[in-house]
């Protein structure tokens, strides 16, 4: 299951938002083209936002949650000689985003036994406290990133 999202060059911020990256996020979030659907969980979890923290744009408790969540560096698998070592590479702006989004996303999907949107609104409002599943995803990335340190001179 192949899941691609559309261009940044061709996205349209979204209508209530007037965000390039809550269209990002809701198009992430859609489920086999059902993007009405993806769009009301998001609404309903930026409103649920909004009535548990009072004073504070739900707006900026998803953009500091996205950016709680990129990782700095993570490892990736280099094969060197017959042996397979982890390397710490940066990454890139976008595949930060993207890695937020797709950890994000994931961590809701991977709690069950309430709506969608409650799980989403939860994770952000963690995300924003840098608490939660997601965040703990990054901190994992990074430690792993710090423990195989001695195999950064492998970097392409």
């Amino acid at each position: 299951m192949n899941k691609r999202t559309a261009s940044i060059s061709k996205l349209m911020p979204d209508p209530r938002f007037g965000s390039k990256l809550v269209s990002k996020f809701v198009n992430c979030l859609m489920l086999d083209g059902k993007k009405a659907t993806s769009t009301r969980i998001f609404y309903m979890a930026m409103d649920m936002i909004e009535n548990r923290m009072p004073g504070i744009d739900p707006l900026e408790v998803f953009n500091v949650a996205i950016e709680n969540v990129k990782p700095a560096v993570e490892v990736r698998s280099k094969r060197v000689g017959g042996a397979n070592y982890q390397v710490p590479m940066q990454v890139n702006k976008v595949r930060q985003q993207s890695l937020s989004i797709r950890w994000l996303i994931g961590a809701c999907r991977s709690k069950s036994g309430r709506p969608m949107f409650v799980r989403l609104a939860e994770e952000l409002m963690a995300a924003f406290r840098r608490e939660g599943e997601a965040v703990a995803k990054r901190e994992q990335t990074i430690k792993m990133a710090e423990a195989n340190k001695a195999f950064s001179h492998f970097a392409w």
